[in-house]
């Protein structure tokens, strides 16, 4: 059935564009057209708004109440992507974070369980660095070797997000998993610019969440702030909810990375997407307050934030455009996960999943592969 989205200002993953009619048939979007040239076909009047691709996240811990570290299972998984969907994200990347060796390797049996909407598996962690081990259990922390490099290569099952620190992994290794499909992203380390560069120059094409737990900026320290901040190779993900980053320091990150050098993303935790305001977390209680989480020592323990709320906080708080902060949301990542022929734009072939706002950011309908979600 051809279904014709018409009535809002379309963004397509790149540009707004006025007058223009989505065509949708069999779950892809068949074409963006001038509203005059539009086909025979149902008709969805949105009434005004912003008609957007689904939100696509590449750090997602939990959502709903469910955590993954908790129970690495494909249920779990399920149940993150359907809680995030009603806000918006049609595509994430569920998300491990350091913990004992069987919590990964459930995990990544997990991700090879398909499921709509789950995009392979970031592990974040164990191998990063204690000195920036941020909410990790340091007693899990521990250096890449061979076994466990392989484990990470011969487990993926489309994308593969490993965040690791060089002190815990040799460019060599980083090289290696970057020849095998992974996506490698710096993160959790205390390293200099130049050992920083030294990963970017092995192939590492990413910063995990811009600013924090990791080395800062200083003149003539740069650290991995300023190593992400001056390569134009690396994209970095920004956690856009108001207390991981000052809004100054996000605006220097907008400005020196772009939209297509920065991407949202949530660093959700259970409390996110509808979830209770207290979780455990490893062991270790975190409660939300507003859209902050901290332990009870006041650490920072992921966020509270949807992809939605990443994208309003991008436009109001950031004073960041609203085209590059869909961008940020959409495009960005799927690029940078290399699944931007299915996800982040509204390109001929692409998913039809989509996400239509008001003017003012509030949500109006979510649709997964053509049919309403939210």
């Amino acid at each position: 059935m051809r279904t014709l989205f018409v009535g809002a200002q379309v963004f397509d993953g790149f540009a707004l564009h006025s007058d223009r009619a989505l065509i949708v048939e069999d779950a892809r979007v068949q074409a963006l057209v001038a509203y005059n040239d539009r086909p025979v076909g149902e008709v969805v009047d949105l009434g005004g708004g912003v008609l957007s691709p689904g939100f696509v996240d590449w750090q997602v811990n939990g959502g709903g109440g469910a955590l993954f570290n908790a129970d690495p299972s494909p249920q779990t998984i399920a149940a993150i992507v359907a809680a995030h969907r009603r806000f918006g994200t049609t595509a994430l990347v569920p998300t491990v974070i350091t913990d004992e060796a069987s919590v990964l390797a459930a995990a990544l049996a997990a991700q090879a369980v398909e499921t709509p909407g789950a995009l392979g598996v970031h592990v974040e962690g164990p191998y990063i660095d204690a000195r920036r081990k941020g909410v990790h259990p340091e007693a899990h922390i521990r250096p890449m070797g061979e076994a466990q490099m392989r484990q990470l290569m011969e487990a993926r099952r489309g994308p593969m997000v490993v965040t690791l620190a060089p002190c815990a992994a040799s460019p060599d290794q980083i090289r290696q998993l970057v020849a095998s499909g992974v996506l490698v992203s710096v993160g959790h380390a205390e390293a200099t610019a130049e050992e920083a560069f030294a990963c970017f120059d092995a192939g590492a094409r990413a910063v995990t969440h811009i600013y924090n737990a990791m080395s800062q900026l200083g003149h003539r320290a740069p650290g991995l702030v300023g190593a992400a901040l001056a390569d134009p190779r690396v994209t970095a993900g920004f956690i856009a909810d108001g207390h991981h980053v000052h809004d100054a320091a996000g605006r220097v990150a907008y400005l020196a990375k772009g939209a297509r050098g920065l991407c949202l993303i949530s660093d959700a935790m259970p409390p996110a997407a509808g979830g209770p305001d207290h979780f455990d977390l490893g062991g270790r209680m975190a409660t939300r307050d507003g859209l902050r989480l901290t332990t009870a020592d006041g650490t920072l323990a992921g966020a509270a934030i949807t992809m939605l709320d990443a994208v309003r906080q991008a436009t109001t708080r950031l004073d960041i455009p609203l085209a590059d902060a869909l961008a940020m949301a959409t495009s960005t990542p799927a690029r940078l996960l290399d699944v931007g022929a299915d996800h982040g734009a509204l390109r001929p072939g692409a998913f039809a999943d989509l996400v239509h706002l008001t003017d003012a950011l509030e949500l109006r309908g979510v649709w997964f592969r053509g049919e309403r979600a939210a």
